[in-house]
């Protein structure tokens, strides 16, 4: 009898054992799943918004410009390209979203299609909401209109940027209306970067042409330091700095905001001063009315024209 007891207890204790682990291992693979579906969950808010941080001081978009900027023709699948039918309807999308409060574009480009490039800088350089730059690793060929199309851009010091003229692959036409192309084509990359940074068009030229520095072409290339002296980069800085210029052009720009309202009743003031200033005139001419009204009375009395009876004034005819 005390034999079966005890096995009967130590069935009893391994069957308990069991339930037991089976709940840990059960509330292991639950945690494990949580945590899973929370960082799936991170990754396609990046993916889908590019709003990294959702407990940030401001809401802000990240978009990145990486590897080759893809135009009209599609790129080999080995090639890491940013293609422009993407950045285009995003940066749309940025734009009318009322939840994201400023871009901040990472750049590390090789260049690209040219017209690709251009059209997305002059989406961004005519965006209303606050957007900044920096450049890390590179910014070379067209990715220098990209970098300068923020309305604050910054550089790392180890980053680089090359300026070179326009260049084209496959079969070119050797005729004078080729060159003449080429040459428009490098006016509106030149155009476009002067209009949105400090470097002067002859300067940018002159560093575009220079024939000593690269082996291959003819073209500059400019380091961090460089780039901001030479007014090509409002700044040398990291994305620490670039997070924080955005946050102050967000809080810059909501201040801006709140004002139109006290220019409201600075212009309501205006026209209240104006208004009363039209009452004081037209009341300052009724009286020099009365005033020449007056006189004219006196002097016909005083010539006998008008006679004073019974509260009225008659003319000497009548009386």
């Amino acid at each position: 009898m005390a034999n079966k007891k005890n096995k009967q207890s130590k069935n009893s204790e391994n069957t308990k054992a069991t339930e037991n682990e089976k709940n840990t291992s059960e509330t292991e693979e639950n945690g494990e799943e949580k945590e899973a579906s929370t960082v799936d969950g991170q990754n396609q808010m990046i993916i889908d918004t590019g709003i990294v941080a959702t407990n940030a001081k401001h809401a802000i978009h990240c978009l990145t410009v990486i590897g080759q900027i893809e135009g009209h023709y599609i790129l080999p699948p080995q090639n890491k390209t940013t293609k422009y039918e993407h950045i285009i309807p995003a940066l749309v999308a940025i734009e009318q979203d009322p939840d994201i409060e400023g871009l901040l574009i990472i750049l590390n480009t090789v260049g690209g299609d040219v017209e690709a490039g251009l059209a997305i800088s002059e989406l961004i350089a005519g965006m209303k909401k606050p957007t900044v730059s920096i450049v890390v690793g590179g910014g070379h060929s067209i990715g220098v209109p990209l970098a300068v199309s923020a309305k604050h851009s910054f550089i790392v010091p180890s980053a680089t940027m090359t300026v070179h003229p326009v260049r084209m692959n496959g079969m070119l036409l050797g005729i004078p209306q080729t060159l003449s192309y080429f040459d428009r084509m490098q006016e509106r990359i030149i155009n476009f970067v002067t209009k949105n940074s400090a470097m002067s068009a002859s300067r940018f030229k002159e560093l575009m042409m220079k024939k000593d520095e690269l082996v291959m072409d003819v073209g500059s290339v400019l380091d961090g330091e460089t780039a901001v002296k030479e007014g090509l980069i409002d700044g040398l800085g990291g994305l620490s700095d670039a997070v924080q210029c955005l946050y102050d052009m967000i809080e810059s720009s909501d201040e801006e905001e709140k004002k139109p309202s006290s220019k409201k009743k600075g212009s309501a003031k205006k026209q209240n001063n104006k208004e009363k200033s039209r009452k004081n005139i037209t009341a300052h001419k009724t009286e020099e009315i009365d005033e020449q009204r007056a006189v004219s009375l006196l002097n016909m009395i005083c010539s006998g024209d008008l006679v004073y009876e019974d509260g009225k004034f008659i003319s000497a005819e009548e009386w």
